[in-house]
C-alpha cells in the first residue's frame, strides 16, 4: 500500500499518543478523588482512516475529508478486565455518533474499535443522538440510553427541537438492537435517562428528567423516578421526583442523572449533574446522593454543594464551564473510575474508591440552603477544629 508522507508522520504521532502514560495530578488534593493529568479521548484519538481518504490518487494532498470535532460525554463500562467507553463524537458537521473505546487501564490507552456505531434506522425524524447511558442490567442484556433529537415541526426556528430517550440493548457493544423510544406519559421531553442496573418490584426503572420543551425543565421538578413492564415497548405513566431542585443551589437551573447508580450495602451511590445560570452563562458540575436499597426513589444522603466542578484548562471549549458525566465504573477492587467532560470538548477521567466516595456522600453534612445558616455550618467546623487543635 503506498501512503502519503503525511499520514506516516501523523500515525507516528496518534499511535505515540495512545501509548502516553496517564498520571495522577498532584496539584489537585480533595480526599474524595484524585484527578489525573491528560484526557482519556479527544479529537486526536480518532483513527486517521476516520477522517482522510488513505489513498494518495485520490487524495494527493492529503486533506482532511470528514473532521472530527470533539470527543466527549461517555457511557462506561467494564467487563472481563476491559474499559469500555461508548463516546460521544462530534464531527465538524455538528452530527453526533457514538463510538466504541477500549482499554485494558483505566486511565490511559484507549483506542476506538474500527468502525463507528450505526443505529438501526427505526426513526426517520431522528437528526442527532448523543450522551449514551450504558446500563449492565439482571436481564443480561447491556442497554444504552441515549438523547434522540429530532427537530420540532411545530415551529420555523431552526434551533427548536424535540428529545426523547432512545434505547439500544447488545450483548457484545459491536450489534446493537434499538427498541422503541422511551414514553413518559406526564413529560413532554426527556434527556438525561438512566436504566436501572436491576429490577424494581419486577419492572423496569428508569431514571428520568421530566422537561417542558428542549432546553427548559419547566414544571420539571429534578430527577424523577419511574417504572415499566415491557423494556422493548417502554411506557413510563408516572415519575415521582428523586433528587429535587433547589433556589439558589447548584441545582437551581435544571440537574440530571448522570452515571449508572453504584450499589452499596449502604445503599446506592448516585453522581449527577446540576446546573445553574450566570452571568456567563449555564454552569454545569457534578454532585452526589445516595437512595435506599429498598426504595431507590428515597434519598438518604445528598451533601450540599458540588463534587465536581471545571478547573483550569478544562474551563474553555466549545461549551464553556462545563463538566458532564454519563459514565462510571466499579472494578473488582472497590475502585471506581469516573469519566466526565469538560466543557462540550474531551474526556477526562477521576478515580476514587467505594469507601471513600460513600465517606464523602453519608458524611458531608447536606446544604442549609441560607447563607447565615451556611456561616454557622463552617463555624461549628472551625470550632471543632480549634478546639480539637488545642488538645493536642
Amino acid at each position: 500500500m503506498k501512503v502519503h508522507p503525511k499520514y506516516i508522520e501523523l500515525n507516528r504521532r496518534y499511535e505515540q499518543l495512545i501509548a502516553r502514560k496517564n498520571s495522577v495530578d498532584e496539584r489537585f488534593y480533595n480526599g474524595v478523588y484524585k484527578r489525573y493529568v491528560h484526557p482519556v479521548l479527544t479529537a486526536r484519538h480518532i483513527p486517521l482512516f476516520w477522517k482522510y481518504d488513505l489513498n494518495p490518487d485520490t487524495n494527493p494532498n492529503f486533506c482532511e475529508r470528514l473532521g472530527v470535532n470533539c470527543v466527549f460525554n461517555s457511557g462506561a463500562l467494564y467487563k472481563d478486565g476491559k474499559y469500555y467507553l461508548v463516546a460521544r463524537v462530534e464531527g465538524n458537521d455538528r452530527k453526533s455518533f457514538f463510538a466504541v473505546a477500549e482499554s485494558d487501564r483505566p486511565t490511559e490507552g484507549f483506542r476506538f474499535h474500527d468502525l463507528p456505531v450505526l443505529l438501526p434506522d427505526t426513526c426517520p425524524e431522528e437528526t442527532n443522538v448523543y450522551d449514551m447511558r450504558l446500563t449492565e442490567h439482571e436481564d443480561g442484556w447491556i442497554y444504552g440510553v441515549f438523547c434522540s433529537e429530532s427537530k420540532d415541526r411545530s415551529t420555523d426556528d431552526l434551533s427548536a427541537a424535540v428529545a426523547a430517550a432512545g434505547i439500544v440493548r447488545t450483548k457484545d457493544l459491536k450489534t446493537w438492537e434499538r427498541l422503541d423510544n422511551l414514553k413518559t406519559l406526564r413529560s413532554p421531553q426527556q434527556r438525561n435517562v438512566v436504566l436501572h442496573p436491576e429490577f424494581v418490584d419486577g419492572k423496569y426503572a428508569f431514571y428520568t428528567r421530566p422537561m417542558d420543551d428542549f432546553i427548559d425543565t419547566g414544571s420539571g421538578g429534578g430527577i424523577g423516578f419511574g417504572l415499566c413492564d415491557d423494556i422493548e415497548h417502554a411506557v413510563i405513566d408516572e415519575e415521582k421526583i428523586t433528587s429535587r431542585r433547589k433556589y439558589h443551589t447548584i441545582t437551581e437551573a435544571k440537574n440530571g442523572a448522570g452515571a449508572v447508580p453504584i450499589k452499596t450495602d449502604r445503599g446506592w451511590l448516585h453522581i449527577a449533574h446540576g446546573v445553574r445560570n450566570t452571568a456567563a452563562g449555564l454552569r454545569y458540575v457534578l454532585y452526589c446522593f445516595a437512595t435506599s436499597l429498598e426504595d431507590p426513589t428515597e434519598v438518604i444522603a445528598e451533601p450540599g454543594g458540588m463534587f465536581m466542578g471545571p478547573l483550569g484548562g478544562e474551563r474553555i471549549g466549545d461549551v464553556s464551564n462545563v463538566v458532564f458525566t454519563n459514565g462510571a465504573v466499579r472494578n473488582e477492587k472497590d475502585e471506581i473510575y469516573i469519566y466526565y467532560a469538560s466543557s462540550d470538548t474531551r474526556l477526562h477521567v477521576a478515580s476514587t474508591t467505594v469507601d471513600r466516595l460513600a465517606d464523602y456522600i453519608f458524611n458531608t453534612p447536606e446544604d442549609p440552603l441560607r447563607s447565615r445558616d451556611c456561616v454557622a455550618q463552617r463555624i461549628e467546623l472551625i470550632n471543632r477544629n480549634l478546639e480539637y487543635m488545642k488538645s493536642e
